[in-house]
């Protein structure tokens, strides 16, 4: 069977095509014009779709409409089932595209919106294990982004501007590092960048507001090499925290899998010390490609594979639930 998904929750709009085999026929990035190109790329019609897989939640109810409102109708035009996913159940089923998964194992979903640790027992036994408690990777990453004036995507300009700077020159606090708990804090951390930009002086003025769309913005002469550097100790502090935690949860756990996925998991510095922290603990890691880490429709579709099999089909009633989370 042929599943289209649709993907909507936040920014991107995106359609893939999945088999039931687990194969990802096509995954693009608008909501016609990218459902038809999905379908042209794999070689279907819109007639060889057996369901219809969208993401339901969590996400911006306005971007979530959309693609519920577009895939309600295609279902019912086409009389063929429709599946309601999970956004999180989504990043955790990317581990799915071209690895062995295996079950049980710990699942880290790291992005804008979420920084979460999951005891994944089965494909349908899910118990969130620890969360933020307050702002999520991704979202600092961009506000810290923000306040040195590097533009948006936060995590993607702070990665390259960090490359060649030397991360252990400036030490930022690593919050909750060696805290019993699975949880995770990055509020104290922004704040301690915000406040080193202040002492060093670096800009003429500050938006401390956070407000606005991010702009790009020159440090005062003489202070521009404090950029990099920031940014890469910024950078290595959130790694720190997340390999730590997720290997911790990992080995208290007695689990031999490790999965991390989501937006902030395309991050390279992130990738590599999850890597070495694998070679040295012994636990199998697992991280998409990069296209399936960021959203994607072919998570979804993965996941909607799993709904489908057990007979998991939503109405025609089904709405946007910005909300949600997924145990």
């Amino acid at each position: 069977m042929n599943i289209l998904a649709i993907e909507t929750s936040c920014d991107e709009t995106a359609a893939a095509v999945v088999d039931d085999g687990g194969s990802t026929r096509r995954h693009t990035e608008l909501i016609e014009p990218v459902v038809r190109e999905a379908l042209g790329e794999a070689g279907l019609s819109v007639h060889d779709v057996g369901a219809v897989a969208v993401t339901q939640g969590p996400g911006l109810v306005g971007a979530l409409l959309v693609g519920i409102s577009y895939a309600k109708a295609l279902a019912y035009g086409l009389d063929v089932p429709l599946c309601g996913i999970n956004h999180l159940e989504g990043h955790l089923s990317a581990a799915k595209i071209g690895h062995d998964l295996s079950y049980p194992h710990i699942g880290m979903v790291v992005s804008g919106g979420h920084t979460s640790l999951y005891k994944v027992m089965s494909p349908s036994s899910i118990t969130q294990i620890g969360q933020t408690l307050d702002d999520a990777a991704g979202e600092a990453f961009d506000k810290v982004a923000k306040l040195l004036f590097l533009g948006y995507p936060g995590g993607v300009v702070i990665e390259e501007i960090s490359r060649d700077a030397d991360p252990e020159e400036i030490e930022f606090p690593r919050p909750l590092i060696n805290d019993e708990s699975y949880d995770f804090s990055f509020s104290g951390l922004k704040t301690a960048v915000l406040n080193r930009v202040l002492k060093e002086g670096i800009f003429e003025e500050m938006d401390l507001a956070f407000s606005g769309m991010p702009v790009e913005k020159e440090p005062k002469a003489g202070k521009e090499a404090l950029i990099p550097k920031i940014a890469a100790a910024f950078q290595k502090a959130v790694v720190d925290v997340l390999t730590a935690k997720a290997f911790k949860a990992a080995a208290d756990n007695r689990m031999e899998l490790l999965v991390v996925t989501g937006g902030v998991a395309s991050n390279g510095f992130l990738r590599e010390s999850l890597r070495l922290k694998s070679l040295e603990t012994g636990i199998r890691l697992i991280i998409p490609e990069r296209k399936y880490c960021t959203d994607n429709a072919a998570m979804i579709g993965i996941a909607g594979i799993r709904h489908v099999s057990e007979g998991r089909f939503a109405s025609l009633d089904l709405n946007a639930v910005s909300r949600w989370t997924w145990e």
